[in-house]
């Protein structure tokens, strides 16, 4: 199994209610999504809860985020799993904290700004079959290895190249068979790729830049400017350094701003 997985590497949505009939023993494997409990309120932990309750494999919200190794989730920490035949099934549920299986991780290959095809471990393409069925068998991507995955309202359905949403049928084998998207046919992709982040997303716009630079903007921000005058604090910058090394810029120059105002009234 190591040797075979040795390759495995770190339209719109037409939402119509549609829900296929599932049978006991797949009910058991696939669960609800934490978007939803039994009284319908939405229960759905932050983004951090969320990635940490599923091993650090974060969720996919728009065509952009996909990249390299994609777990189909399909199911509450549920996953497809990649067959040594070619087939395709359901995994058994994760743990709370575990990510999926090598076997439940495809790497995505963007085919252009809307499509993209799903390689298994084995090294074979998803494709769908003539009569929807979806295997893992195709040595080279063509038409029927192609699919859309398509968001909206912060759902997401899989459509296969016969134009029919990704499901189960109610014998429990993954099918392209649908042609509307209800809750049968939602999903996750999920994604271990690292997000990058900005550094200066937390500081807000006005104080980026040198503490000189930050009064200014906050000047800028609030003053009239009835007489076309820049009024800034002649007072000592270094109180300002200090305030932002302690994060406390935004009160200090507030403060300023108020003192130099009442000291102009004053006058």
């Amino acid at each position: 199994m190591a040797d075979s997985y040795a390759m495995v590497k770190g339209g719109k949505l037409n939402l119509k209610g549609h829900k296929l009939k599932k049978s006991k023993k797949h009910k058991s494997h696939k669960r609800k999504h934490d978007g939803s409990s039994a009284s319908g309120q939405s229960s759905r932990p932050s983004d951090h809860e969320d990635v940490t309750k599923h091993g650090g494999w974060w969720e996919v919200k728009e065509f952009a985020d996909i990249t390299a190794n994609i777990a189909i989730e399909v199911g509450d920490s549920v996953y497809i799993i990649a067959l040594d035949n070619g087939g395709l099934a359901i995994g058994e549920p994760r743990d709370e904290g575990d990510g999926p299986d090598p076997t439940e991780i495809f790497t995505a290959i963007k085919i252009n700004d809307t499509k993209v095809a799903f390689k298994s471990g084995y090294g074979k393409y998803v494709t769908v079959e003539s009569d929807g069925r979806l295997e893992a068998k195709a040595e080279a991507m063509g038409a029927r290895e192609q699919f859309e995955p398509v968001f909206q309202e912060g759902k997401l359905a899989l459509n296969g190249c016969n134009n029919c949403f990704l499901t189960c049928d109610e014998d429990g084998e993954l099918a392209c068979s649908a042609r509307t998207a209800g809750e049968g046919e939602f999903l996750r992709l999920r994604s271990s790729a690292v997000r990058e982040r900005d550094p200066l997303e937390d500081i807000p716009t006005e104080e980026r830049g040198s503490v000189k630079d930050a009064e200014i903007n906050y000047v800028k921000k609030f003053q009239s400017f009835q007489d076309r005058r820049l009024r800034v604090s002649e007072e000592d910058k270094a109180a300002l350094k200090k305030a932002k090394k302690e994060g406390d810029l935004h009160e200090v120059l507030l403060d300023r701003r108020s003192k130099m105002k009442a000291d102009r009234y004053c006058k």
